[in-house]
């Protein structure tokens, strides 16, 4: 307890004490206790934040444990937590620097466990658990964390209340013990595609349709997820899976996980389901930052070269004022992708992945297959490759800078840079482009990456005018490094 100037004693009623002594030693005792007390904030300060945050040096990367990240994925299901191998998984992840993983609560594959208690009839019955699922869940949590890896939980995935999937669905009311159609105002067919939001199923909040005979059941699932994860500081959360559903189900679900979060600190996102990133359904995350503590970009990888880059680059343009971690949990392209006739091809994914990066998003991570690449060959040298980039210059040290680039054509090659320090160019392929460095080339260092090769090789600048050109020796992706003296 801090003394209180108020009660010191300046003698008086026959005291005998001197009045000017006491209150320098009083103050003096004041000045050591407000001395320890300054001490210990300073010393609690200085500790390391523990878990997940925007950065609060550049709120444009995470930091994680005190130390910022940039979090690089690539596994092989979406809803991880469901494998049987997940462990080794992870390890396999881990070891070739990824950090980040994708988790939807989703049950529809072959094998997949429910999240809830099934009868001998095998109905279920809503009000009791599966513990088998649960503990899944918290074993990654777990094995993640142990890791240092990150997992972006996703919620609701509107792929698992549709078509084929509503069949054997939990919630799907003849498959449960707890309400009939007729009360759920359910039907026993969805056959349409889950992108025509047709489902009531995420139409029951209060601002839509009000169905308090669905939506306590929905409260509770997402509660008892709750009280899993919000024991861990290694998870982000997102609502939906690419979704083209109305804002009130998302703010609903926002403000739910913010109210029983109470005290403790959580971020969460909505993926929504338009290719064209630029689009008004977009902005329902980018207009609200105090909602959405970061954003969810996924869906551009559905845009080829340059418009790939472009349309990211406008999102960063567009919260730049208040910026946030944009991520991109699933980067789709492989030569089994439904849209391979569209280019979402192997070469696409990979070019996608180094585009995020070098464009300054805090995350990229591989789809699963057979839409993306996956814990695959191609995968696993994208990831490496970026962590040799990290070893020469951090993402958050440069910015994109398509500007100090000349003669090059569309998706031929992109730049981030420290002007007047570092340089980073990718080039897709092959190529040749001019990058403005005013600078004395005998004190410019370049360093090529060849990402099949994996390893470092230095080159020579070829220097005119405050000029470097830039030609890979390689025909494939790789990246070039200029560091200069400070």
């Amino acid at each position: 307890m801090k003394p209180s100037l108020g009660s010191l004693d300046y003698g008086g009623s026959g005291s005998a004490k001197k009045p000017i002594s006491s209150f320098y030693r009083n103050l003096g005792i004041w000045l050591l206790l407000f001395a320890v007390s300054c001490s210990g904030r300073e010393l609690q300060e200085a500790n390391p934040q523990t878990g997940l945050r925007p950065w609060p040096e550049n709120p444009s990367y995470w930091e994680y444990n005190g130390k910022p990240v940039l979090l690089l994925g690539a596994t092989d299901n979406d809803n991880l937590f469901q494998n049987n191998n997940l462990k080794s998984h992870l390890d396999s992840l881990a070891a070739i620097g990824g950090n980040y993983v994708r988790n939807t609560m989703s049950d529809r594959d072959a094998g997949d466990l429910k999240a809830f208690f099934k009868n001998e009839d095998g109905t279920y019955d809503l009000e009791k658990w599966n513990p088998d699922y649960w503990e899944k869940l918290e074993n990654l949590l777990t094995w993640a964390q142990e890791r240092d890896i990150i997992v972006q939980i996703e919620i609701w995935d509107r792929f698992d209340h549709a078509r084929e999937e509503w069949i054997t669905d939990p919630f799907n009311p003849k498959n449960n013990v707890n309400y009939t159609y007729e009360e759920a105002k359910l039907d026993s067919l969805y056959p349409d595609h889950p992108g025509s939001n047709k489902q009531p199923f995420f139409f029951t909040v209060p601002a839509l349709q009000d169905n308090q005979v669905v939506l306590p059941f929905q409260e509770e699932f997402v509660k008892k997820l709750l009280s899993i994860s919000l024991n861990f500081d290694n998870v982000l959360y997102c609502i939906d899976n690419e979704t083209k559903g109305v804002e009130e189900w998302a703010v609903f679900w926002a403000d739910f996980i913010y109210n029983h979060a109470g005290e403790k600190a959580v971020y969460l996102t909505q993926m929504w389901d338009d290719w064209d990133i630029t689009s008004d359904m977009h902005k329902r995350t980018l207009d609200h930052p105090d909602r959405y503590a970061y954003i969810d970009m996924s869906q551009n990888s559905h845009n080829t070269g340059q418009l790939n880059w472009d349309n990211a680059q406008y999102i960063l343009g567009y919260i730049k004022e208040q910026p946030r971690p944009v991520n991109s949990t699933k980067i789709y392209g492989s030569q089994t992708s439904a849209w391979v006739n569209r280019g979402i091809t192997e070469d696409h994914a990979v070019q996608t992945f180094f585009r995020n990066v070098l464009g300054g998003f805090a995350s990229s991570r591989f789809h699963r297959p057979p839409s993306g690449l996956g814990l695959s060959e191609q995968s696993i040298k994208a990831i490496k490759a970026i962590r040799h980039v990290e070893e020469k210059v951090k993402m958050w040290e440069v910015v994109p800078r398509m500007d100090l680039l000349s003669e090059n054509e569309p998706n031929e090659a992109y730049l981030s840079a420290k002007a007047g320090e570092k340089y980073v160019v990718y080039f897709p392929n092959e190529g040749s482009v001019n990058v403005a460095v005013s600078a004395d080339p005998q004190h410019v260092e370049l360093f090529w990456l060849d990402v099949n090769g994996g390893e470092w090789t230095l080159g020579e600048p070829d220097w005119s005018d405050g000029i470097i050109t830039l030609s890979p020796p390689v025909s494939t992706s790789s990246f070039a490094v200029l560091l200069l003296p400070n």
